[in-house]
């Protein structure tokens, strides 16, 4: 059964005891085999002469129960092992290692708001070189290369690349399993750059109260929104630049030029509507330009109302998930990414 018991007993052969309750027949008889089974000890108002043939059906049926039982547990997987200490140890280096790189972002971002819209638009366009029909490009760091940050969709974008070079330095100083990818930087950079702009937006609506707007942030914030984006954490870097000519000049793209764009990615008019704050010479423009057209519209009316709300849930929580989709388009992410061999402790050094 593949069961370990910590303690057997032998269930002795159960053919004298039909003999007793039955007549002779001349039908051919086999020896019963022994199973070795785990229960309770039998006890029965019986002398030890009886006890060699009598058993009381319902203790037999209680070991047979016992044993089903077990076979059972054992069938539907309930006694799987436990989960790989390994695996559990690399969960936790790689946890770790993000909540570093999250601190080291957060504080550089602070000390550098205005950089907040060219990080985000730096990563769009890095993801948006993604083709489907070549499954080629997308968030693989290739924005990285001075052959396609000087292209003129990306005019304006190397102080955004400069500030992930920076902080690509001190992230590596520390990183125990390796340097970090371009690619996962690039995204985790925009994360916490669409977080600065929430907390912003809260600070705001509380008069500027900084105290206040980050107590209206943890209250009413979307930060929970973000398990399936830090669950992709391990994109590797290209080594080439992506295919010219797959990212619009947006400031001068038309509507459809744009929806074009995002459908060939598997995107619509939503995630269009949601990401209008940065793919454009500023929001207000973009979502003129998106409100003539009658599939965008209603979806820009929708964020700009969840926008004066409160939480903003419908925008915050669109914005994430469109944010999350474009950071994983074509990226086999390696799940084992930035962990690092355990120390092992000679115990026989240990001083009791």
């Amino acid at each position: 059964m593949g069961v370990s018991f910590l303690s057997t007993s032998t269930l002795p052969s159960l053919h004298p005891l039909l003999r007793s309750h039955y007549p002779k027949t001349t039908t051919t008889t086999h020896q019963p085999r022994s199973v070795s089974i785990c229960c309770s000890k039998i006890q029965t108002d019986v002398t030890d002469e009886e006890q060699q043939f009598l058993w009381k059906r319902r203790d037999i049926l209680k070991c047979f129960g016992v044993t089903i039982g077990l076979e059972s547990i054992t069938n539907s997987g309930l006694l799987v092992g436990t989960a790989n200490a390994a695996d559990l140890i690399e969960r936790r280096q790689r946890s770790e290692f993000q909540s570093e790189i999250k601190g080291t972002l957060y504080k550089a971002i602070k000390g550098n708001p205005d950089i907040v819209p060219s990080i985000l638009t730096l990563a769009i366009n890095d993801a948006l070189t993604y083709d489907k029909a070549t499954k080629t490009g997308g968030p693989n760091g290739s924005i990285r290369f001075s052959s396609e940050i000087s292209r003129p969709e990306n005019k304006g974008f190397s102080a955004a690349l400069n500030f992930i070079e920076e902080a690509k330095k001190e992230i590596d100083s520390y990183s125990k399993g390796g340097p970090i990818s371009y690619a996962d930087l690039i995204q985790y950079a925009a994360q916490s750059a669409t977080k600065a702009t929430f907390l912003a937006s809260a600070i705001r609506k509380c008069g500027g109260n900084v105290e206040k707007g980050n107590l209206l942030y943890t209250a009413y914030g979307s930060n929970g929104q973000w398990g399936l984006f830090d669950r992709q954490f391990g994109r590797a870097d290209t080594q080439e630049p992506d295919p010219e000519g797959r990212i619009p000049i947006w400031e001068k793209a038309s509507v459809q030029e744009m929806k074009d764009k995002f459908s060939a990615v598997g995107l619509g008019p939503r995630q269009l509507a949601v990401l209008s704050a940065f793919i454009g010479p500023d929001q207000d423009a973009t979502e003129a330009l998106l409100a003539s057209d009658p599939d965008v519209a209603p979806w820009v009316t929708k964020y700009q109302r969840s926008r004066e709300t409160v939480s903003r849930t419908d925008y915050e929580v669109d914005l994430i998930t469109t944010f999350t989709k474009l950071s994983t388009l074509g990226q086999n992410i390696n799940y084992e990414a930035y962990t690092y061999p355990r120390k092992k402790i000679d115990i026989t050094k240990l001083k009791l």
